[in-house]
């Protein structure tokens, strides 16, 4: 993340580091380039890089990174965001990811609707026509979702009583 980063913000590329506090204490990361912003947890990191973003682009990486796109790819089939998700296939590194995607669909495991954020391409030039060119297609059962927070604090009865 690092070099990408500062080739990034040497392009002239807006660049937000996004850090839990434990990794800074830890002496973990590197320095930041560009605007750093701290956050208590990885969820809370999560959150924000969700609130930062138009779409995520992959690099190849660790199970932490595998581990983020698929949390973030969930929250599609929540209804939570509609953002696609760029999985940047440099010397085919999510080949393999992106056959077992496809498999799901064909097994009917995963709707169109959330194989369809994944998009793969091997050059970065490629990477951000196909994201500028994405339209979502909703899922009709997941737009049913509604997280606002007058949906989400109406109360609910719960019968719990015994018939025997």
């Amino acid at each position: 993340m690092g070099c990408v980063s500062i080739v990034a913000y040497m392009g002239g590329i807006q660049v937000l580091g996004i850090i839990p506090t434990t990794i800074i204490k830890g002496n973990f990361a590197r320095k930041t380039v560009g605007e750093e912003l701290r956050v208590p947890t990885m969820q809370d990191k999560v959150w924000k890089m969700l609130d930062n973003s138009n779409a995520f682009i992959t690099l190849p990486g660790r199970i932490g990174t595998l581990e983020e796109i698929f949390q973030i790819a969930s929250w599609v089939q929540l209804n939570i965001h509609h953002k696609s998700i760029g999985l940047l296939n440099v010397n085919g590194f999510f080949n393999k990811l992106l056959s077992f995607l496809d498999h799901s669909r064909e097994k009917n495991f995963i709707p169109h609707s959330e194989r369809q954020i994944f998009i793969s391409a091997s050059t970065t030039k490629e990477m951000i026509d196909k994201l500028e060119d994405f339209v979502y297609e909703s899922d009709p059962v997941a737009a049913q979702i509604d997280w606002s927070k007058e949906s989400n604090s109406k109360k609910c009865k719960l019968d719990l009583s015994l018939h025997l």
